[in-house]
């Protein structure tokens, strides 16, 4: 149900807007993405064919829109996420028996790595490349590498970051939008996302929390 209606707001949000190429390949990329996003959610094997193009078409847009931390971030998808479903099926089989929790050591170490992320997209941001928005970028980036690591290590507490993450993705892809750098279609897919991790902490079936 929430795939058709995400599916379906991702189309109506394209077509309702100016169509040119990179606004169909962002719609491409964005219905790919959510069908994987929801396919996690629920410890099923993902794609990682779809998951794998939809990187690679959203590492596109990002450059265009000068968002190069989340350039890095989709990369780290790719390597995280989409390779090891391609090359290695166990690793997705039975996905919802290996989940567990951080520890505090384990916590320490979660979040000392994603300052150490931050600061490096960061860098990256100003200093390497220009992003417009350096800050929110990064910010945005250091959170969902960290949690594409804690989803590859199956530790239910991907999800805290998921939700942070999809906030500040919704932040970035609205004032990149605003700014004229992207259209509103990738504004509107993370707000999807924003609603798919949110019913991950509520939703019982939900094996990651339930």
């Amino acid at each position: 149900m929430l795939l058709m209606l995400g599916i379906g707001i991702i189309i109506g949000t394209t077509v309702g807007a100016p169509l040119n190429a990179l606004a169909l390949i962002t719609m491409i990329a964005a219905v790919m993405g959510f069908t994987c996003t929801l396919a996690i959610t629920n410890a099923k094997p993902i794609n990682g064919i779809l998951g794998l193009l939809s990187a690679i078409i959203y590492i596109i847009v990002s450059i265009y829109a000068k968002n190069y931390a989340n350039v890095v971030l989709q990369a780290s998808y790719i390597l995280l996420l989409d390779l090891p479903v391609l090359l290695l099926p166990a690793w997705s089989k039975n996905a919802e028996k290996h989940i567990r929790g951080l520890n505090i050591s384990q916590w320490f170490l979660t979040l000392l790595f994603f300052m150490v992320v931050l600061g490096l997209l960061y860098f990256m941001d100003t200093q390497v490349f220009i992003s417009p928005r350096p800050w929110i970028d990064a910010t945005a980036g250091a959170i969902g590498v960290t949690g594409s690591i804690l989803c590859t290590l199956r530790f239910r507490e991907q999800y805290y970051f998921w939700t942070i993450q999809g906030i500040m993705s919704v932040v970035l892809w609205g004032v990149t939008a605003f700014q004229g750098d992207a259209n509103l279609t990738l504004f509107i897919t993370y707000l999807l996302y924003l609603s798919n991790d949110l019913l991950a902490f509520t939703d019982k079936h939900t094996h990651w929390f339930h």
